[in-house]
């Protein structure tokens, strides 16, 4: 790799890490102070020496960096232009995960297989996928590009393109905002939601129960074969208490 093409590289890295956290003031403190951007960097030596068969000094960088950044990315793993690891602290990336252009990883997410045969047993996420604090992205799965994995979610299966997932295990719960959206604290909870329904109709029975105990209180509903009546006269009444 040419000098000038290093040099582009870690420019959009860093261009990259102040658009997407504010709490980025200029360059040189995203270069100095970023071990997410660390790990990355790194990352792309160890990745270059494990596809020359220089596997052995690829874990060895791959292991000095998890000691130094606390983000393990496996050396196998394969990851694309303007990765963003904010904070970084407990991510895991296994060695079969493909990450593709503009992803953004939270702090404590993990990419990890669910396999111990030597096959693609770790994620992939195509261009522009956000994954929230503490997810979890287990298996030979894809996550469709443009997608947004709520923090504390586990995926198991595959994940269309512009998808909201959410919950354990994660469901699609709508589509992802056209603008990029960090609201992790903002997403929607489906269980939660089919909670709200039952209790509303659940409401509304018990007020027409109420309703109907009064009426009996009041002799104004009367029983006919399995059919509640209002009105009923005093003859019908009696005739009917005459037959039971």
């Amino acid at each position: 790799m040419k000098l000038q093409e290093l040099y582009e590289k870690l420019k959009e890295d860093i261009t990259s890490a102040i658009e997407r956290d504010p709490a980025a003031r200029n360059a040189i403190e995203v270069l100095l102070f970023y071990p997410g951007l660390h790990a990355i960097w790194s990352h792309r030596i160890a990745h270059f020496l494990w596809i020359k068969e220089r596997k052995l000094l690829a874990r060895l960088l791959s292991h000095a960096s998890r000691f130094l950044t606390g983000v393990e990315i496996h050396p196998g793993a394969k990851l694309g232009k303007r990765v963003f690891i904010d904070h970084g602290m407990g991510i895991v990336i296994g060695e079969t995960s493909e990450v593709g252009d503009d992803v953004l990883l939270y702090q404590g997410a993990v990419l990890g297989g669910v396999s111990t045969e030597h096959v693609k047993r770790h994620p992939t996420l195509e261009d522009r996928v956000i994954v929230g604090a503490g997810a979890v992205i287990l298996g030979n799965v894809r996550i469709g590009h443009d997608s947004r994995v709520g923090a504390g979610s586990v995926v198991v299966r595959d994940v269309p393109p512009n998808s909201t997932l959410v919950g354990v295990p994660a469901r699609i719960v709508g589509e992802r905002p056209a603008k990029l959206d960090l609201q992790h604290d903002d997403l929607p909870d489906p269980l939660n939601a089919i909670l709200d329904q039952i209790g509303e109709k659940l409401h509304r029975l018990d007020e027409k129960l109420q309703l109907v105990e009064k009426a009996l209180a009041k002799g104004k509903i009367i029983r006919a074969e399995g059919i509640f009546k209002r009105g009923a006269s005093k003859a019908v009444r009696k005739k009917r208490a005459q037959e039971e």
